[in-house]
């Protein structure tokens, strides 16, 4: 089992406040400590669009490494690959949407450019390790539902870029776990190359129930943050991701094993709380 805590980038992305550096690398730790073993650690994004992403590089230089923690980052073009690179980056996280509206809002392009792009940064550094990302991959908050063999022919896209693991987000956390599981079991049917994972925002308190459900397919790898914070700048409606500490909780109760430490994790939550406190307000 797999948890991949992204508070430091989705959780800090959507706050009105600006958390320093040496605060991120501290949460950071505090994860690592709690048994986290997977963590998105920042966007390459253009800071004058996401202020708190800022100083991505003098993060991946401060963080604490002793090779138990994959540091991963998220790129939504090939600058952003380039600099995630050269910064050390674990593991790359391309981002693309299913959806044709968010695209253009989230990236300023649209998803067949995206993909574009993509194709010359994964085959210009071939010693980089890279994930798919799909944002808006059952619902968009422009587009409406997005049809299942439209999320197919994004993911094809990436898996002919070579990439073999793809997290599918619902970045609204709307979309019914029913519809998910039917498009997670489509999906992976149709690409069983491919690991696929979740990315899971809960504005109904039923991503638990789709975890249930895609649990029930297999599926090992899901995102979540610590506190429940996040969401999406450019995705109108979006509400904050499953936070580590129900999901960890919820997969303990079934008996399911993730090598986090509950007591250790609420410490690293109360910790994102208190950074957050500290934060500089935007202007």
């Amino acid at each position: 089992m797999t948890i991949n805590d992204v508070v430091l980038r989705d959780g800090l992305q959507d706050e009105p406040v600006v958390v320093a550096v040496p605060d991120r690398v501290a949460i950071a730790a505090a994860l690592a400590a709690a048994g986290v073993r997977a963590i998105e650690a920042a966007s390459f994004v253009n800071p004058a669009r996401v202020p708190q992403m800022a100083g991505a590089e003098e993060l991946f230089a401060a963080l604490p490494r002793d090779g138990s923690v994959r540091y991963s980052a998220l790129a939504l073009n090939a600058r952003g690959v380039t600099r995630a690179v050269a910064a050390g980056a674990d593991e790359i996280v391309l981002v693309v949407s299913a959806g044709q509206g968010h695209s253009l809002a989230n990236a300023g392009r649209g998803v067949e450019d995206v993909l574009a792009g993509f194709r010359d940064a994964v085959s210009g550094h071939p010693q980089a390790t890279f994930t798919g990302g799909i944002s808006t991959a059952f619902t968009c908050p422009f587009d409406g539902e997005i049809a299942p063999r439209r999320l197919l022919a994004v993911a094809r896209g990436l898996a002919g870029m070579g990439v073999a693991r793809i997290v599918l987000a619902d970045t609204l956390g709307t979309t019914a776990p029913e519809r998910i599981a039917r498009t997670l079991a489509m999906v992976r049917s149709a690409l069983p190359d491919v690991e696929f994972g979740l990315h899971l925002h809960d504005a109904r308190g039923q991503a638990l129930d789709t975890v249930d459900a895609a649990l029930e397919l297999g599926v090992t790898r899901f995102d979540a943050a610590a506190g429940g914070y996040g969401g999406c700048p450019f995705a109108p409606g979006a509400h904050g991701n499953l936070a580590t500490e129900r999901l960890v909780a919820h997969l303990h109760s079934r008996g399911v094993r993730t090598g986090v430490g509950e007591g250790a994790l609420a410490d690293a939550v109360a910790l994102v709380n208190e950074c957050l406190a500290r934060g500089t307000p935007l202007a």
